[in-house]
């Protein structure tokens, strides 16, 4: 009878133990990368925090082709992941069709928040707010009065971080030219440093002296060009001040990271619904550091400042481009 109730406890223990393991949470990578520098790459460093503080481990997928959206999915939630945390817009139509399939399990998903599922969490950020202040930043820096966006693949959501881009421009110098341009139509837009050179070149010959990427991976190859032709870049997602010292006047952050981390910290229990994160949530905002201190004068720090707390406040209203499928601004 000892023998025999020793094993069953043994068993029991392997069971718990199993079960405890396929309850690991999953994280799906959009196409263009882990290590983009960028938006998915904020995403693994909120996952790698959460492994670190707890010793936990996470299964993951980097996407090869739009396919493999809802096969990650359904692999995930059929070995028991929870939650799925998915990156980027284009996980909504997949997640549509598979949240319904799984209701015991929670999916997380970022840059989405128009989706009707009760095991779902959308997280999305006010991309506008912080864009507004890197936009002011370009302007207090620019010597030619002209600027330059370059965004990945022309979707609203990219038009929404230019947008808020402009506004913040026009709010230093109501007449500075901003000279905009888009990857492509495609995916594939999120990860062609090769191309991001080539509009960067474009720009620098127009007048642009300042250039956002808000491209992804394609932003490497911005960032890279602009400092090899002596001109200042502006990062997005991630800090990636580092990159170039000195020639990255600052970064727009959006906290994936964060948001990341505290999903794989509730675990099964993170709450579902719609979240949108912006100043106020510490959601968005710019970076400064030791590789830029020198670019960003007192003077540009107090007045970006002041517009982020007059936002924050509603003093200054920073127009959506979602609100109006148009951005006067920057001629979207």
């Amino acid at each position: 009878m000892t023998l025999m109730k020793s094993l069953m406890s043994a068993a029991a223990a392997m069971a718990l133990s199993a079960g405890a393991a396929l309850a690991e949470p999953a994280l799906i990578f959009d196409l263009g990368g882990k290590f983009d520098k960028s938006f998915n790459e904020a995403a693994f460093n909120g996952a790698q925090r959460w492994a670190e503080e707890t010793g936990g481990s996470f299964r993951e997928i980097e996407l090869q082709s739009e396919a493999q959206r809802e096969q990650a999915l359904r692999r995930f939630a059929e070995a028991g992941a929870n939650p799925v945390i998915t990156m980027g817009f284009a996980m909504a139509d997949p997640l549509s069709t598979v949240a319904p399939d799984y209701p015991d399990t929670k999916f997380v998903v970022i840059d989405v928040n128009w989706l009707d599922a009760p095991n779902l969490r959308q997280v999305s950020f006010a991309e506008h707010e912080g864009s507004y202040l890197v936009g002011m930043l370009a302007a207090m820096a620019s010597e030619t009065g002209t600027i330059g966006f370059i965004g990945g693949m022309d979707v609203p959501l990219i038009r929404h971080f230019g947008c808020g881009y402009a506004q913040g421009a026009k709010a230093v110098n109501e007449d500075i030219e901003i000279v905009a341009n888009m990857t492509g139509t495609t995916p594939a837009a999120w990860n062609d440093p090769v191309k991001g050179s080539e509009l960067t070149k474009a720009q620098i010959s127009q007048g642009a002296d300042v250039i956002y990427a808000a491209a992804g991976g394609t932003g490497v190859g911005v960032l890279q060009t602009a400092a090899d032709e002596g001109v200042l870049s502006i990062g997005v997602d991630s800090n990636q001040n580092h990159l170039h010292p000195g020639q990255v006047l600052t970064s727009m952050l959006k906290r994936v990271d964060v948001a990341v981390y505290e999903a794989m910290k509730a675990g099964e229990d993170v709450e579902t619904g719609k979240f949108e994160l912006g100043l106020a949530d510490q959601g968005v905002g710019y970076a400064l550091d030791e590789n830029n201190a020198e670019l960003i004068s007192e003077e540009m720090k107090s007045r970006v400042d002041q517009a982020r707390q007059d936002i924050i406040d509603g003093k200054i209203d920073v127009v959506s481009y979602y609100e109006n499928d148009s951005c006067p601004a920057l001629n979207f």
